[in-house]
């Protein structure tokens, strides 16, 4: 959808479009580095060239009027109101929750905000695990602060957009979405430190490859998952650790060696399983980022098969769903590197494939992933693109 096609359906949805603007926010998929953003460890996502589209234009009366073009819910809420998380409200409890925190930030400024109308529209598989919600969460905070004229640098979007979706919505998330979909660029992937928000552009270089998305269409809800559960037995194990390594801040700080030493004092045979795979895969993230450096691809797409394997197996975040896709992509002789992305119990793979062996690849697995599921994929071959902008 274009610029001009979202502005006449606003103008459908609200009756003029005079002052529209229109904003945009990628998805974002994690190429390596997973369930480590909210242990303060690395990760390694990139910006897509899919996502969501915000056609916005300012009110008077203080009242923000919420419309998808993909869900029929549709919210209004007012700046003098407390503004709660309604069931009811469904996809617009993000946007709403937004909005929440930019009021906060103004009035510790001095500063109001005096309503819009907003009309979304977006093409990220919904709950897929590519960061929709994230895409949301800044489309939203970049329109509604430039409408009101305030000039917000992007990086404390990304922190406002994760706070209101810890706050508001309820998911205990990392700032991993957020950072990926505010601050992405075009045919780079991002190494980020979580705790401390360290970070470096690394260029993807993949001449002869594609990235492939492929999405299980097994749903899957992040809020009510078990994404909390993994969260609280992280903790368990930092606590535990910390007895030993005091100096250490999170489970990002514990390097593979420290590891060994401590790992015997974690009694709970799951807890010490949590704790390895986060350990683990901190330490692929910074050798799989080394071997894109340095044009290694097929040893890139080796860590990102043992990243799956510890998912599986360490973490149990992954399913018969996504564990099927995984072995079926793993067979295909053109595809260097598969794993799960995103938080898990369904949503989408993503593969390292030659680019003439993309066909074979789509063809092949959806026909056994559909045979052993019963559930039809769909892929998506995919662009690296820039972060969160106005287009229009």
């Amino acid at each position: 959808m274009n610029a001009s096609e979202l502005k006449e359906l606003f103008q459908n949805q609200f009756g003029y479009n005079e002052g529209v603007r229109v904003f945009f926010a990628p998805g974002r998929v994690n190429l390596i580095g997973e369930h480590t953003d909210y242990n303060g460890g690395y990760v390694f996502p990139a910006a897509l060239t899919f996502g969501t589209w915000a056609a916005a234009a300012p009110r008077k009366d203080n009242v923000y009027r919420f419309a998808s073009a993909n869900f029929p819910t549709e919210a209004e809420c007012s700046v003098s109101e407390t503004l709660v998380y309604r069931e009811e409200d469904d996809w617009a409890n993000y946007p709403k929750g937004v909005l929440n925190e930019l009021i906060q930030l103004a009035e510790d400024e001095n500063k109001s905000y005096s309503g819009a109308d907003i009309l979304f529209y977006g093409n990220i598989p919904n709950g897929a695990g590519l960061s929709s919600s994230a895409s949301i969460e800044l489309v939203t905070a970049l329109a509604l602060s430039k409408l009101a004229g305030f000039d917000i640098p992007m990086l404390e979007l990304v922190k406002l957009g994760q706070r209101a979706e810890n706050r508001f919505v309820g998911v205990n998330c990392g700032i991993m979405d957020q950072f990926a979909v505010g601050m992405g660029k075009k045919d780079h992937a991002m190494m980020l430190k979580c705790d401390t928000m360290e970070y470096q552009y690394v260029p993807v270089k993949i001449e002869g490859y594609k990235l492939v998305i492929t999405n299980t269409n097994k749903r899957r809800g992040l809020a009510d998952s078990k994404y909390n559960e993994r969260r609280s037995e992280c903790e368990e194990g930092l606590a535990i650790i910390k007895k030993y390594l005091p100096e250490v801040q999170s489970l990002g700080d514990v390097s593979l060696q420290n590891w060994n030493k401590v790992k015997s004092h974690i009694e709970n045979e799951t807890i010490r399983r949590r704790v390895e795979h986060v350990i683990t895969e901190n330490e692929r993230v910074l050798l799989a980022t080394k071997s894109l450096q340095e044009n290694a691809l097929v040893s890139f797409g080796e860590m990102m098969k043992q990243s799956h394997e510890s998912l599986r197996d360490l973490y149990e975040v992954t399913g018969f769903e996504l564990d099927t896709l995984f072995e079926e992509a793993a067979k295909i002789e053109g595809c260097i590197g598969t794993r799960m992305t995103g938080a898990g119990f369904g949503g989408c793979n993503v593969s390292l494939v030659k680019e003439h062996a993309v066909d074979e690849f789509k063809e092949k697995v959806a026909k056994n992933y559909s045979l052993k599921t019963k559930l039809d994929p769909d892929f998506y071959v995919c662009e690296i693109g820039d972060g969160a902008k106005e287009v229009f």
